[in-house]
């Protein structure tokens, strides 16, 4: 009985770090696509996505004159399970491009 509950403890927190992920990560999103949409350089958004969640995220940004989107997806391993298929958790914030401003 023991060894189960053990197992079921590690997949409840290996759970509640995948969701701690994914609040990182839509954090991160709404705030580097405010950044992208106000015409910060697309590299400072990305480091921006980064340093809020993990090195190694995956950003993807988009910015056209209407509508700006970030997309940032980062794959969760529990450090217990090195040998386990990472979950992949991913947010995407999208907002109206800021207008030019007159010189």
């Amino acid at each position: 009985m023991l060894p189960a509950l053990m197992v079921v403890l590690a997949a409840a927190l290996w759970a509640i770090q995948a969701v701690g992920a994914q609040l990182e990560c839509v954090d991160a999103a709404r705030a580097a696509v405010r950044a992208a949409a106000r015409g910060e350089p697309l590299d400072q958004v990305r480091d921006l996505v980064r340093t809020a969640t993990r090195p190694d995220a995956d950003v993807a940004v988009s910015r056209e004159s209407e509508l700006t989107k970030v997309h940032v997806t980062v794959e969760v391993r529990p450090s217990w399970g090195l040998s386990l298929p990472p979950v992949r958790v991913s947010a995407t914030a999208t907002a109206d491009t800021e207008p030019d401003l007159p010189e």
